[in-house]
């Protein structure tokens, strides 16, 4: 039996158990002391905290040895303007659709929602305060606080020096090669207990899930969802069509594992081991490549979460009676996408995205209460999204760069 199996069994036997749980005992029961807050609650998370354990070192040795490679600065200029660019655009796709869909669905207005509840937001960064943290002042700190963009730029930095040193550079380079080539075998001995923690996760959060508030919120629930799945089955595929010449299918196929555990760990971040090794391994991408676009794309692609603004912006404004025109639309647009790159090292992302979304068009920011009742199980399908794009624009790269090895796709 193949690990995604294991996997798939781990979760639908957790969302059973948990289930079940739910249902048959008291919230004070021992049995959610001792069992759901006390095993469970700890084998999820030492799972998440194992996935994260690699994904620092991870994210760097790989960028080093791709940017080693990369010895032309018209090349790596070349190749960040590529991926960068697909992301924007797989980003301003994502949330024009949520928002069309969201206009005909009208979720809002379906049924009658308090809008007494107060929310707080976080303080949002300025463009200044994104630009600037971009660059690392302490790449020991940087890599110690987990600054993803600030890793991204000191590795290549680093990887280009590596190329540009000549001879001395030479140990280095084979150095971090071993060194990424140890790390792979890590992530596959750690895998191995993957159904384990898939299972403890799912049984944890589906003991706690609020059914009624989704039968509440079902019109936003589902225009959430099915904006995810059109962008899913219908962009995605299109783009691996028409720019990677890859089967969609097969590329379904093969990315089952990273997708579910990204359902099950709402986190591309500690998914990202998993995601670069099937990008490397079964989709045939170069480690050049996919090195660089892989973390970038965990780091600043946000399609489901943009998904997300956009219905979440419409239905705001509905239940709060607020008329947006099209020049509203548009600054939803481009203020998600442009947001997009900055927020890596902003905790609560998608929650502190929207209220930037909301706040540049008027809108309450105590709407946001609204639809937090309901996020977790959203936040866990939008997550799935962001890792099969991030692989899509790493097999178009690769691609328009010639750096996909066919046999291994293929196979």
């Amino acid at each position: 039996m193949n690990l995604t199996v294991r996997i798939l069994i781990g979760m639908v036997s957790g969302i059973v158990v948990g289930l079940l749980i739910q249902f048959s005992t008291s919230p004070e029961a021992w049995i959610q002391t001792f069992l759901v807050h006390g095993i469970l609650d700890t084998g999820g998370t030492l799972f998440v905290a194992s996935l994260r354990l690699m994904v620092v070192p991870l994210v760097f040795v790989s960028l080093v040895c791709g940017a080693s490679n990369l010895a032309d600065g018209a090349a790596m200029g070349r190749l960040g303007g590529k991926t960068l660019g697909l992301y924007l655009m797989t980003t301003a796709i994502a949330i024009s659709l949520a928002l069309s869909l969201a206009l005909i669905v009208s979720p809002g207005e379906s049924g009658s929602f308090a809008t007494t509840t107060e929310y707080s937001p976080r303080e949002t960064p300025s463009f200044k305060e994104v630009v600037i943290g971009i660059f690392p002042t302490n790449p020991v700190a940087a890599m110690a606080e987990g600054k993803m963009l600030q890793i991204i730029v000191f590795a290549l930095l680093f990887g280009i020096a590596i190329a540009k040193v000549g001879t001395p550079g030479q140990k280095i380079k084979a150095a971090f090669e071993d060194l990424n080539a140890i790390l792979m075998r890590l992530i596959m001995m750690l895998v191995q207990v993957a159904p384990i923690g898939v299972f403890c996760l799912m049984a944890k959060l589906f003991t706690t899930v609020g059914w009624a508030q989704i039968a509440d919120w079902a019109t936003y629930f589902i225009t959430v969802v099915s904006a995810l799945v059109i962008h899913l089955v219908v962009v995605y595929p299109i783009i691996l069509t028409l720019l990677a010449r890859v089967n969609p299918i097969s590329f379904f196929g093969k990315m089952r594992e990273p997708m579910v555990f990204a359902f099950s760990t709402s986190s591309s971040g500690a998914t990202l081991p998993i995601t670069l090794r099937t990008v490397r391994e079964r989709l045939g991408v170069s480690n050049q490549i996919a090195s660089f676009s892989v973390p970038l794309g965990a780091t600043i692609n946000m399609d489901g979460t943009a998904i997300m603004q956009g219905v979440a912006t419409v239905f705001i404004a509905q239940v709060y009676a607020v008329d947006l025109v099209f020049a509203d639309y548009l600054t939803v647009i481009i203020t998600a996408t442009m947001a997009s790159i900055g927020t890596a090292a902003v905790p609560g992302v998608g929650i502190i995205m929207l209220t930037m979304v909301l706040a540049q068009v008027g809108l309450p920011v105590e709407g946001i209460a609204l639809i937090l009742g309901v996020d977790r199980l959203l936040d866990m399908m939008r997550t799935a999204v962001n890792v099969a794009g991030d692989s899509t624009v790493a097999l178009t790269v690769a691609q328009t760069e010639g750096q996909i090895d066919r046999k291994i796709l293929n196979t």
